[in-house]
Formats: structure tokens, sequence, C-alpha cells
């Protein structure tokens, strides 16, 4: 029969429906977005923040300001209230990651060597950007396809600094401390630990992280990428555990595509927010928080109960879907 689930960090709960449907009954829209490419037509005019070139001297991946970004780097915050509504400035920062010179090129076809380099930009860029007191978080995500917001199927990411911290990380921030309030133990360590047991939905077990598709998904097919070590921070990954994530990133990004037939597809990533503006508040934030990049793909379309009610309607169980991304090769 169908299940109920209760993601236990959020408290949300999701539908999943007892008769899985298989990769080749999902129909979406294609992957690839339509009409010119406006990085390969503008790439080489927008403000570029760094740039990584191979031994020869030509690029392979840069950073460049993302001139239709909401948010602006000049001005203040200016708060204010406005009546019973709180306002401020839309100050901040929205830099795009190319993540290869070639339009049909993705970093994980190049290797994990390519995916290292996208990797490192993250870091860098995250570091710099939080050096502004104004910022308080920051986050990385990806668009790939159509209905994923991709505009131009160019490979990209994106870096957006902004003076708040999101509702979506906030909710994880806050339903981990309280997790920790009452057990004294991080929740995704005790998700970790319950999955590696369980085995059921583990898709990759490395050295230095963990790949599953977690109990309560929201989206089928979505996998999580959590680090074994303990660690409130991207920031603070080891040159191991980046080389190890490089690897991880590469391996499971291809098999989603092979498994699915080139989806479209979201992933973002969970780090703790700026503590620089508010360091007294995060004072547990080292203990009940861990840091996760949610691989989301974009296969099915919201219904109007799903929207309304934030209960998520699972057409493929998590089980399943761990089974066939497990099984897939990631080669050619």
């Amino acid at each position: 029969m169908n299940q109920l689930r209760r993601e236990p960090l959020l408290g949300r709960w999701v539908a999943v429906l007892e008769n899985s449907l298989r990769p080749e009954e999902y129909a979406y829209p294609s992957a690839t977005a339509s009409g010119p490419c406006k990085i390969c037509e503008q790439g080489s005019g927008a403000e570029e923040i760094e740039v990584v070139r191979d031994s020869s001297g030509n690029w392979i991946a840069k950073v460049v300001r993302d001139s239709i970004s909401v948010f602006t780097p000049h001005g203040d915050l200016g708060r204010k209230g406005k009546g019973m509504y709180d306002l401020m400035n839309s100050y901040g920062e929205t830099e795009m990651v190319i993540e290869s010179p070639e339009h049909g090129l993705a970093p994980e076809d190049m290797g994990r060597d390519q995916m290292e380099v996208i990797i490192d930009l993250f870091l860098r860029r995250i570091r710099e950007l939080e050096k502004d007191e104004r910022i308080r978080y920051v986050m990385v995500h990806k668009n790939c396809g159509v209905p994923s917001g991709d505009t131009c199927g160019h490979p990209h990411s994106f870096i957006t600094a902004t003076p708040v911290i999101p509702m979506r990380v906030k909710a994880e921030l806050d339903g981990a401390k309280h997790y920790y309030g009452y057990k004294e133990r991080c929740i995704f360590c005790d998700i970790m630990r319950e999955e590696i047991r369980l085995s059921e939905r583990v898709v990759m077990d490395t050295g230095h992280y963990l790949a599953f598709c977690p109990f309560s998904a929201r989206f089928p097919f979505e996998f999580w990428i959590l680090p074994k070590r303990h660690n409130c921070s991207f920031k603070e990954i080891t040159e191991e555990e980046k080389k190890d994530l490089a690897t991880v990133m590469t391996v499971m990004l291809r098999r989603l595509r092979k498994v699915l037939n080139n989806p479209p597809y979201n992933y973002v990533l969970h780090t703790a927010p700026s503590r620089i503006p508010r360091m007294e508040h995060w004072h547990t934030l080292g203990e009940d928080f861990h840091w996760h990049i949610e691989v989301m793909p974009r296969i099915k379309r919201l219904t109007g109960f799903e929207l309304g009610s934030g209960m998520y309607i699972l057409s493929t169980s998590p089980e399943d879907a761990s089974k066939y991304l497990k099984e897939v090769s990631d080669g050619d």
C-alpha cells in the first residue's frame, strides 16, 4: 500500500506510491535549452572575476558576474519598516561559474579533474564573498535542463550571496538544532548511520562520502551527498575530501543522466551561514549542522495538491530509485 513518510529534519510529509514507475516511464521536455546560447555569444564580454587555464593557457572554467542578477553588490542594506512590514535593499551578489569552454561538454564528461576545478572555484568564491559582513549566506546551485530554470544549455552553476538566510536553509538549521537539543547528536550523522545500517537506499559509499536517496525524498530519483566527517561548513573540507567529492559528483551525475536519459535537474549545496555578522548566534552550529549536497531531478511537474500542502508525491520510491542508480554504469 502507499505510504506517508515524515521527513525528520523539517517535519514535512511525503506520499510514496506503492507501484513505482520505471525510469523509461517518465516523459519530460528536452533537457537542452533552445535558442542561441548567451554564454557562448556573450561569455567573452562578461565581467570576469576568476579564470582557470590549462597548461596551454586556454581557459577551462571561469567565474563571471551575472549581469541580470536580482542582487546588487553596491549600496547598503537599507533596512526599514513599512507599517507592519520589514524590507531592505537587494544587496548581494550573483556569480556564474561557466563550467566548460564547450557548449555541449559537461564537467562530469571532462573527468574528475575538471569537477575538482569547479569545486575549487566554489570554495574560493564562498570564502571571498563571506568576507563582506553584510552577507549572511552564500548558496551554490546548478540548473540543468529547461524545467530546472536553465535558459541556455551551456554547463554552468551559480554562487549567490545574500544578506538573509534563505527559508529552506533556516528550516534545516532550526530542525538540526532542535534535534541536537534533545538527542545531543547531529541529525545528519544519525541519518547517515541509519542509511549505512539499512543499505537499501545507498548508491555510493566511499572513504569520505555517502550518496543515497533520502527516505522521504521530495522528487523521484533525488539523492543527497553527505560527508562522513562531521563538519558544518563546506569551506573546511580537506584536500582528500575535495578529490573524493569530485569523484562522487562525477559518478553520480553520469549515473543520473544514464538511468533517466539525460534528465533536467537542480543541485544545491547547503552549508553553514556566515558567522561573521552574528557569531554569538551560531555557538552550537559546529555540533548540530552538517553540510551536504542535494540533487533533485526535475522529471515530474508538481501538482496543485503538492504546492498547496507541501506534501510531495513520489511515483518512484527512494528504494527503487537507489537500486536503478546503483545498478547502472557511469561509463559511456
